[in-house]
């Protein structure tokens, strides 16, 4: 990634301080080796072929296949030949801050924070383009790609713009293939906003409930409507991202990163753990963690 705003460290990729957005093509051969990122990626193929492997298995890719993975999600590319990967890189923090409102609408919410953590995704999404999507798909991001060299802080207004066309055309693509019904319900996305704020608090669904004002189990059933999930199980998700970030940003013990997290019995998140990322939480932070970092938490 030689003049690219992206580093790595081991097997982490990260990126260079100040970038928000990426836009590239890439080329892959052979293979791709086993990575992560602290970054949101998402990749277009628009060329070759290629096997995508992940924890959720291997997929062989076609153009017109779109994946993305959430910060910490580990993945490669195996038998590439001239595999063309178009890659969108953008930070954490910018969807939790610019694209903060995305939440609110019920497509990109479903692209960006419901619909990667639903139906055992294990936060990843994969869908394919037809021709005339992929031609809009392709036309945002070259619109991004021009904006590389420009100075951020004349054309954020830009990068931002463009990026949200090219997540909207996705995003419509995503909702159609998955058949998303009504908008989400105000109540669900207070009560991710309130799991997300305070993830170390011993949250109850009674908690949630009431202050939705609604009963305990009809909350359950439109939080399952809009995400696939009871909040327990999103809040369980949202923890192991948090613990993922910690482990790859920091040399904190394990132990003290479970309970900054939630939880508190070291047992109870190896297994919640090692079922969202398949591996480990040592083994997770030895094979992408190769630096030791600062012990204090991002």
């Amino acid at each position: 990634m030689a003049d690219e705003p992206v580093t790595h460290t081991g097997t982490l990729l990260h990126f260079v301080e100040g970038t928000l957005v990426h836009a590239g093509p890439h080329l892959h051969e052979n293979t791709h080796p086993l990575h992560t990122h602290s970054f949101f990626e998402i990749a277009l193929i628009t060329g070759g072929e290629g096997v995508h492997h992940s924890l959720a298995g291997r997929q062989r890719l076609e153009v017109g296949d779109v994946i993305l993975l959430r910060p910490g999600v580990w993945h490669q590319y195996d038998e590439c030949r001239g595999l063309q990967v178009y890659n969108c890189c953008f930070s954490a923090d910018l969807v939790q801050r610019e694209l903060a409102w995305t939440r609110e609408d019920p497509l990109l919410g479903y692209l960006l924070w419901t619909g990667p953590f639903s139906a055992q995704r294990r936060g990843m999404l994969t869908t394919r383009l037809d021709p005339v999507a992929f031609k809009e798909a392709l036309e945002h991001l070259e619109e991004l790609r021009r904006l590389r060299n420009q100075s951020l802080s004349r054309h954020r207004g830009d990068v931002i713009g463009w990026l949200s066309l090219y997540l909207s055309c996705l995003a419509r693509v995503v909702v159609e293939q998955d058949d998303l019904g009504e908008q989400t319900h105000p109540a669900v996305l207070d009560a991710m906003r309130m799991m997300e704020a305070d993830p170390a608090r011993q949250w109850m669904l009674t908690d949630l409930a009431n202050a939705s004002h609604l009963a305990p189990g009809y909350l359950v059933r439109l939080f399952k409507s809009a995400t696939g999930l009871p909040p327990m199980a999103y809040l369980n998700r949202h923890r192991v991202e948090l613990a993922a970030d910690q482990l790859l940003h920091t040399d904190l013990p394990i132990s003290r990163i479970a309970e900054s997290v939630g939880w508190p019995d070291q047992n109870y998140f190896a297994r919640r753990f090692k079922s969202h990322y398949g591996l480990s939480a040592s083994v997770y932070r030895q094979r992408f963690n190769a630096r030791k970092l600062s012990p204090s938490p991002r």
